[in-house]
């Protein structure tokens, strides 16, 4: 039987202001527990909240970027529930008057399995709200009890909401990374998945066709891409099996082990009456004003969307290419480097190194952009040598190797190596007259029909001038002695 997939993400990004998002307190991950909580942030009783202006700043910014509505007037309001780690016994966010209205994310979708071709997709966002993160229950270390660190608690997060557009884990994980990247683009978050700085909720349930939405399930505190996929495939499964075997789906907040690989029930699913949200009486409503716009758009780098459209206008790049070069900012920020290094009519260069070789090498190295050691400079030096023929390809590659493990300028490895292509017209007709000599039976053949012999005399003149040869050069001057 075919069930349809329904599913919808809350993502909690932490803001990257040095404070957090209601007291002066430090933000600074990896701090000796308790040492940064402060009197807001453990509620002593009398302390007051006070907004902080960077959160309402990147958060204007997100909305800009997706293209929502910004409020002009705003109100926080207290989600009342109870945690250890939640001292004031209720959380300050937003509720029916959020900072960030509807808005949209266009995404790129790559199918995980079979035959289907990648594919556009726009997901809709409802909203984005500010609020406050809680501390950290810590279980591991404490022989039968939990260890509570309120250093977190109070961190400016400003929680997305989207619509249920996403119908399959690889539309999940695709829009689940193009929100990762945007945030890190646009320099509101840091991005960090392992501590904590981008986690995602997912929302899943199945439908038989045309029947309303399922009930679903929220599978929690995601904080990998691929844990995310496993876990929608399992919970997606579960779900179905359920059904198909006379059960029924009870709304509930999940956990996914990533031990084994299951989702797991930890609560029945609160709805919003359950949290008894009203207006926070010490807050005032927060009115965003045409000049916090203006300041904010201003403050906006050039979009990845904006910016693959431009690659493709100027430079003729696929939408492959464009693509994976707007996959981060520092790739990005690279290529531009390169191409001006290089000028704009070997653009289609500067990107197929970095498509290929250069984010292969990311790959092995389990390295992301922001973490590659070849520097703009050294990669725009390389790129200027393969451009003005000093280097071949080959000759590159191994400076590019070099380069990678040891640093280096391209110039002085190319020296150092003796990698300098020969490109001397006279010295390279010399090599293909001996050549051709040495060889006059394959002569015979290649001119009496046999042009594919040509790659066996192309190879010969390669390894005679061990790889130094001027490919074009080479080919040209070969078939014009080969013709007679």
């Amino acid at each position: 039987m075919t069930w349809e997939i329904v599913i919808g993400l809350e993502v909690h990004t932490q803001l990257s202001t040095n404070t957090k998002i209601f007291s002066g307190a430090s933000t600074t991950y990896g701090a000796e527990p308790n040492t940064q909580a402060d009197a807001v942030s453990i509620a002593l009783p009398g302390v007051l909240p006070v907004l902080n202006k960077g959160a309402v700043e990147r958060a204007i910014k997100f909305g800009l970027a997706v293209g929502a509505h910004i409020a002009p007037r705003s109100v926080f309001a207290r989600k009342n529930y109870f945690y250890p780690d939640l001292p004031k016994g209720y959380q300050i966010s937003q509720f029916d008057l959020p900072v960030v209205g509807l808005g949209a994310l266009t995404i790129q979708v790559e199918p995980f399995s079979g035959n289907a071709k990648p594919y556009e997709k726009t997901v809709r966002i409802t909203r984005a709200h500010l609020e406050e993160d809680a501390g950290k229950s810590m279980h591991g270390d404490f022989h039968g009890m939990t260890g509570i660190d309120l250093n977190r608690a109070g961190t400016p997060l400003l929680e997305i909401v989207s619509e249920p557009d996403m119908c399959s884990a690889a539309e999940a994980v695709a829009y689940a990374k193009a929100l990762h990247s945007l945030v890190r683009w646009i320099g509101i978050c840091d991005g960090n998945m392992q501590e904590g700085s981008f986690r995602c909720d997912v929302n899943v349930s199945v439908r038989r066709p045309g029947e309303p939405l399922g009930t679903r399930r929220e599978i929690k505190n995601l904080n990998s891409f691929k844990f995310m996929q496993q876990a929608i495939d399992y919970e997606v499964q579960w779900q179905i099996d359920t059904i198909e075997n006379g059960g029924k789906i009870q709304q509930a907040t999940v956990l996914f082990n990533p031990d084994t690989g299951e989702t797991r029930a930890m609560r029945s699913k609160e709805d919003a009456h359950d949290y008894r949200y009203f207006p926070d009486p010490d807050l005032l409503p927060l009115e965003i004003t045409a000049a916090m716009l203006e300041q904010a758009r201003a403050s906006l780098p050039e979009l990845p969307h904006v910016k693959r459209a431009r690659y493709a206008n100027e430079f003729g790049l696929s939408a492959y290419d464009t693509n994976i070069l707007t996959s981060s900012l520092e790739m990005a920020g690279l290529f531009d480097s390169c191409v001006s290094a290089v000028g704009q009519s070997n653009a289609k260069l500067c990107a197929n190194w970095l498509t290929g070789e250069v984010s292969a090498q990311l790959n092995r190295d389990g390295l992301d952009m922001a973490q590659c050691p070849i520097s703009a400079q050294q990669l725009g030096g390389m790129l200027q040598r393969i451009a003005d023929n000093t280097i071949s390809n080959s000759g590159a590659k191994e400076v590019f190797r070099t380069m990678w493990a040891e640093g280096g300028d391209a110039d002085a490895i190319i020296e150092a190596k003796g990698l300098k292509q020969v490109s001397d017209s006279g010295a390279i007709e010399a090599l293909v007259d001996e050549i051709i000599a040495a060889n006059a039976d394959k002569v015979a053949e290649y001119r009496s029909g046999k042009d594919k012999l040509f790659g066996f005399f192309v190879g010969l003149a390669m390894k005679a001038s061990k790889g130094k040869a001027n490919p074009a050069q080479l080919n040209d001057i070969l078939k014009k002695k080969l013709a007679g």
